[in-house]
């Protein structure tokens, strides 16, 4: 399966992004209320300047305790960014997220941000077509 495909069947909210200088604590509380592990920081919400998660909040939180949600979520998001293309195949991105040990990837289209999937977008994905090879292999087998 390829990216765009899992794109589709997610629908069509976009992607959910922070302006730089956004506070931590603002940031947790999207976190929170959307019910997503990350947000893309972004000053125009097409060209990524890095991602912000669930983890790198909680690290923080127990490095240095509560007065990081006073900061800003630039000073905690990852700015070296792993992406995607629309094109990729879903294994190869599972495959870049098990060795990065990351859960989200934005999904690129030049320059652009077109989406954002996530470890189980890409496992369900998976899931799904070994479900359908499956049916085929037995469909062969039993001769229908």
């Amino acid at each position: 399966m390829l990216v765009h495909q899992i794109l589709k069947s997610k629908g069509s909210e976009g992607v959910l992004t922070v302006k730089p200088g956004t506070l931590v604590s603002e940031a947790a509380k999207i976190l929170a209320e959307k019910g997503i592990g990350t947000v893309i920081v972004s000053e125009d919400g097409q060209s990524p300047a890095g991602i912000l998660s669930e983890r790198d909040i909680v690290r923080e939180l127990a490095r240095t305790g509560v007065g990081c949600m006073a900061e800003r979520v630039d000073a905690y998001m990852t700015v070296k960014l792993v992406t995607c293309e629309r094109d990729d195949d879903a294994v190869q991105v599972l495959e870049k997220m098990t060795k990065g040990r990351f859960r989200h990837m934005p999904v690129m289209e030049g320059d652009t941000l077109v989406g954002l999937i996530s470890l189980g977008d890409a496992v369900k994905a998976r899931l799904s077509e070994l479900a359908m090879e499956k049916d085929a292999l037995e469909g062969m087998i039993m001769g229908h």
